[in-house]
């Protein structure tokens, strides 16, 4: 007798993903940002998001730069960007970035993180990169964890991250990469 399976899966975003994408970037930066920045920072008009998530959607800066998303069943439960790395140290034909890898915090732990991150590193290397690289806030040992337990590992490389706009309120970030093979 088989025991049921989870209807889960990852796919390259579409169009019309753009209000779920950004109903759920808004929700997960309101309840992991909740710690860093005032609650009226945190606060987007969500149709704005919803428009820029489309122009991105429709319209990529670079034909490089992916957005997948985890689904269970129908409902996005999270999200990935990748793109060419853009720091001032890459190679922007070798090295992809990891910009964002977002999960629904009360569907965390349920393997959308491992399967978001499993094809965002096999549409990077689709994409013929050799490396990529992702910065991650240094005290979010959760983030950081979760990517070197995957085989990425931090390089040395830090940044101060100015969240406010102000430099009132900043966070450090560390960066971690890995090589493909």
């Amino acid at each position: 007798m088989s025991s049921p399976t989870a209807d889960v899966s990852c796919r390259v975003a579409w169009t019309d993903d753009a209000p779920a994408i950004a109903r759920l970037q808004l929700r997960t930066r309101q309840h992991d940002l909740s710690e860093l920045l005032p609650a009226e920072q945190l606060e987007v008009d969500p149709s704005v998001a919803e428009e820029a998530w489309k122009r991105v959607l429709s319209r990529p800066a670079d034909a490089r730069v992916r957005v997948l998303v985890a689904l269970e069943r129908n409902r996005v439960v999270g999200f990935t960007i990748t793109s060419p790395a853009s720091d001032p140290d890459a190679d922007p034909v070798a090295d992809a970035e990891l910009m964002e890898l977002t999960v629904d915090p009360e569907e965390r732990g349920r393997g959308h993180g491992s399967r978001l991150l499993q094809a965002a590193v096999d549409t990077m290397t689709a994409d013929r990169f050799r490396r990529a690289v992702c910065w991650t806030v240094a005290s979010d040992d959760a983030v950081r964890r979760f990517l070197t337990e995957a085989g990425w590992a931090t390089d040395g490389a830090h940044r101060e991250l100015d969240l406010d706009g102000t430099g009132a309120v900043t966070a450090k970030q560390v960066r971690l990469h890995t090589q493909f093979t």
